[in-house]
């Protein structure tokens, strides 16, 4: 694992909500906002590029925790901004708070750890939990 990143460090992205990030369920779409679910996804990915820059050729991040606390909506076609800051860096452990905004509104907080860990070891935790 490479020492590039330390806490403090700031990562920013910019995401356009489309169709496929709303709403939807089985029975339909429920209203025309940013769902929960595709933003819990688009923060990882956002929390997800210390994990990127820091992990050696041998190595791959596995997410362990998740807290979204959403605050308000962002419609479809607004372009959100995720903040992503890193708060503990110890070991392989890698976690992150952020914020989601739409302009100046808050549209939504939390935070997110991974873990950093050899590739053989996650393909023996897979493994592990196949049923035969």
């Amino acid at each position: 694992m490479k020492a590039i990143h330390q806490t403090g460090d700031v990562i920013h992205m910019e995401k356009v909500v489309e169709t496929t990030d709303l709403a939807t369920f089985e029975t339909g779409n429920v209203h025309p906002f940013y769902g929960t679910f595709a933003l819990g996804r688009d923060v990882e990915w956002a929390c997800r590029q210390f994990v990127l820059n820091m992990k050696d050729e041998d190595e791959e991040g596995i997410g362990t925790f998740l807290n979204i606390s959403h605050k308000s909506p962002a419609m479809l076609g607004d372009t959100v901004t995720i903040t992503a800051t890193l708060i503990k860096l110890e070991g392989n452990t890698v976690d992150c708070e952020f914020v989601v905004h739409v302009g100046e509104r808050l549209v939504a907080e939390g935070t997110q750890g991974q873990k950093i860990l050899k590739k053989e070891k996650v393909a023996r935790l897979i493994d592990s939990l196949k049923v035969g």
